[in-house]
């Protein structure tokens, strides 16, 4: 296993966390707690002997050579912060929609798409929510950072009864500090995350017996439900010093009845056809399409690595994650979806595109209007 030394992780993401958190040291001392925790202690030996974590350069490698910005990119990616193209934001309010919950799915399998990679994910009588981020923004500030496209499209108060909430890595669009906070209160759900990001629930008072924390090819049962932490390329860090620090992985989910995959943030890499031997064939798979470019081909599929991932995947039906809901890449907001409609269609792939705050139930409620269309002039 191999991925770039420490040093060739770019600058820019370092500089824009440097940025943001002296902005929001002006207005709260609460971005710091929103940092996280460190590595150690007994969670760093636990690290140290997992085969995916590099004593050389104490931290986690990826499952092949990975850089988080190709060379060259740096430059490239830094002047397009400054020259977005003028539909990189929605002109008009979005038509989210309010959950209906009232029942349990009839085929035993649904997902809710609540925006960006949150998901409510009920799957043979498992309740599960992976990726929530409540806050305004995915940021350690409340006033600078990237902002919410639309509001929430379910209260935290008006959630289902969870059993676990999943966290694919430490980035600030997946792991919410608000998020941990309210459903630390308002449930008694697991949180299941993998190796190293329990160090920042334990700052932010989750209790340790609620933490399961899995490195690649663990497994964890609720009520009949296998839930394995595996592969995926990408890396983490919430700092300016923790890049690495804590491991990242895609979900699989493996009920009596159902198969599901949720690939987290990753680029492409042939460890989808090892996942797809292990535990498929699924019934729905989903992939982050949103935030991409080329500069940071490695680390995010975009809309193309999307389709080829689900290609190795033996999945019947492909959902598209991780776009529509912040302004995190250089690109139109519409483009992701747009792209990778395009290029399912092309290849006669089946594909959803719920809206926030729809629901699919594979083989009975599949939704492909598009919806982002409506705010066009």
């Amino acid at each position: 296993m191999h991925t770039s030394p420490f040093l060739r992780a770019t600058l820019l993401g370092g500089a824009a966390i440097l940025a943001v958190s002296l902005l929001a040291l002006l207005h709260s001392t609460a971005w710091l707690a929103s940092l996280g925790g460190s590595l150690q202690g007994e969670r760093l030996e636990r690290a140290k002997a997992s085969p995916n974590w590099s004593d050389d350069e104490n931290i986690f490698l990826n499952p092949v050579e990975t850089s988080v910005m190709e060379p060259g990119g740096t430059w490239e990616t830094t002047r397009g912060w400054f020259s977005k193209p003028d539909d990189a934001f929605p002109s008009r309010e979005l038509p989210t929609l309010t959950p209906d919950l009232s029942a349990p799915p009839v085929s035993g399998l649904r997902m809710t798409w609540l925006g960006h990679s949150s998901t409510l994910l009920e799957i043979d009588g498992v309740h599960l929510l992976l990726d929530p981020i409540f806050s305004e923004r995915a940021s350690p500030s409340t006033l600078v950072g990237p902002r919410r496209f639309h509001p929430l499209v379910l209260n935290p108060e008006d959630l289902p009864r969870l059993d676990a909430v999943i966290i694919s890595h430490d980035h600030y669009d997946h792991l919410d500090m608000q998020a941990v906070r309210d459903l630390m209160r308002l449930s008694a759900a697991v949180f299941i995350v993998p190796l190293g990001v329990g160090a920042h629930l334990e700052r932010w008072d989750v209790p340790r017996e609620r933490i399961v924390e899995m490195d690649w090819w663990d497994e964890h049962t609720i009520k009949g439900l296998t839930i394995a932490a595996t592969p995926s390329r990408h890396f983490t860090g919430r700092g300016l010093f923790d890049r690495f620090e804590t491991l990242w992985a895609s979900w699989t989910f493996v009920g009596p009845e159902h198969r599901v995959f949720f690939s987290g943030d990753t680029g492409f890499f042939e460890g989808f056809r090892d996942i797809a031997e292990r535990y498929g064939p699924f019934d729905i798979a989903m992939y982050e399409i949103g935030a991409y470019h080329p500069a940071w081909g490695q680390i995010h599929l975009g809309p193309e690595g999307a389709l080829d991932a689900f290609e190795l995947m033996d999945a019947a039906l492909v959902m598209p994650i991780h776009w529509g809901s912040f302004d995190l890449g250089l690109h139109g907001w519409t483009e992701p979806i747009e792209t990778f409609v395009r290029l399912a269609e092309e290849r006669g792939h089946p594909w959803v595109t719920p809206a926030p705050g729809a629901s699919v139930e594979p083989g009975l409620i599949e939704p492909r209007s598009p919806w982002w269309r409506v705010n066009d002039p």
